[in-house]
């Protein structure tokens, strides 16, 4: 079985949000009144603005925190387990309905294109009380990959 070897790029905002935008998988930390952390399995995509956006309730504790403390950070996850990753450290912004329906359109049609009807979506997102957040990247991480140190790679 080949090594695979652990790999660090560092990379500019807009190839950030290159690597983000066909990634949807990721865990939000935000603080807790305490200052724990707290963590939130979650589906995101990237607005047209470069913010990093989170469709939800506002009865979750990921928005009642970053309601309160508004510093969060994101993991960005690829779909395989051993793929590609980022942390992006951040400020978050909350929209609650209905100031959220527009930007939730735009989640939606970032993530997974057009809806067959508009206003039916705008009418759930109403009826359904749906938040967003929407964080600003501030600071990240490389892009990186899980495996061994370069140094301890087997020489051929």
């Amino acid at each position: 079985m080949a090594s695979h070897i652990a790999t660090n790029t560092r990379v500019s905002l807009d190839e950030l949000l290159e690597f983000v935008r066909p990634r949807h998988r990721a865990i939000l930390l935000t603080r807790r009144a305490d200052g724990s952390p707290q963590g939130s399995p979650l589906t995101c995509g990237v607005d047209d603005s470069g913010r990093i956006v989170v469709s939800t309730y506002p009865e979750r504790a990921k928005t009642t925190n970053a309601k309160r403390d508004s510093r969060v950070s994101l993991i960005v996850l690829s779909d395989d387990w051993n793929d590609a990753w980022v942390q992006i450290d951040g400020t978050a912004e909350v929209l609650d309905s209905p100031d959220s329906v527009e930007p939730l359109v735009e989640y939606f049609r970032n993530i997974a294109g057009e809806h067959p009807d508009w206003d039916e979506y705008r009418a759930a997102m109403v009826r359904q009380g749906k938040s967003i957040i929407r964080i600003t990247p501030e600071r990240w991480g490389p892009v990186a990959t899980g495996g061994f140190p370069a140094h301890l790679a087997p020489k051929d």
